[in-house]
């Protein structure tokens, strides 16, 4: 089969006997971790189901077969997360972390979740979100609040996390998403280590295009959600007169 760029498939499925063949390696009982070389998001329910460990690695160039194996080897604690969203099959599509509430579909026999949200991955630590606060509850359109969090690593091995900040406008002039990516850090935290993350949103991250395609704050309520990915998030509110 031949394979060029700017062309569309009509499956996410794995090409050929890809998936007979780890389902062949996984009866054996031999321990397997899935290595994905991909260029986009795969309809990989089975694996995700059977195979204790997948290591999304995209086409990682010419060292990325060390940068693999220093990963399967516990030599780099990994920390990457997807900027796309991953579909549980092609008839998800699209899919994408932030749809307005009006475009999620239903469906008769599928969840309209994801296999994997927008933001997910993982590492061999976990980590523990908690004391979300803004600086303070209500704000002036002109103004800037600051959002912060503890994090902890709760694992067995120092790491890295990225943390994810989304935010709600839940009443607007106009139709706008449930969450909103306004930024992100990648911190480094010990084990058993608890790190302040604090974030500003000023109000080039608050404002909307109205009607009139004008730039601006509305007043009104605003939810903070802050986690490890677009899913897993506690959260806070603040107020903008």
């Amino acid at each position: 089969m031949e394979y060029q760029e700017n062309r569309d498939v009509a499956t996410l499925d794995l090409h050929g006997k890809q998936l007979e063949l780890i389902q062949a390696i996984q009866k054996t009982g031999t321990p397997v971790v899935c290595v994905l070389l991909n260029g986009r998001p795969l309809s990989i329910n089975w694996i995700n189901d059977n195979v204790p460990a997948i290591l999304e690695a995209w086409f990682p160039g010419e060292k990325g077969g060390q940068a693999i194996a220093e990963v399967l080897f516990g030599e780099y604690n990994p920390a990457g997360r997807l900027p796309i969203t991953f579909p549980k099959s092609v008839g998800q599509l699209p899919i994408y972390y932030n749809q307005k509430p009006s475009a999620i579909h239903r469906y008769v026999e599928e969840s309209e979740d994801p296999l994997y949200p927008f933001g997910h991955g993982l590492s061999y630590t976990t980590f523990k979100y908690d004391n979300i606060k803004p600086s303070s509850h209500s704000i002036q359109k002109d103004e800037s609040v600051k959002i912060s969090v503890d994090v902890t690593n709760t694992g067995n091995l120092d790491g890295e996390e990225v943390v994810q900040l989304y935010i709600n406008d839940v009443y607007s002039s106009v139709t706008t998403p449930k969450k909103t990516l306004k930024g992100f850090k990648r911190i480094w935290i010990k084990k058993g280590e608890t790190k302040k993350v604090i974030f500003e949103l000023t109000p080039a991250e608050l404002s909307i295009w109205n009607r009139e395609m004008q730039r601006l704050v509305e007043p009104g309520d605003f939810e903070v959600m802050i986690g490890g990915n677009s899913v897993d998030l506690i959260k806070t509110t603040f107020v903008v007169k």
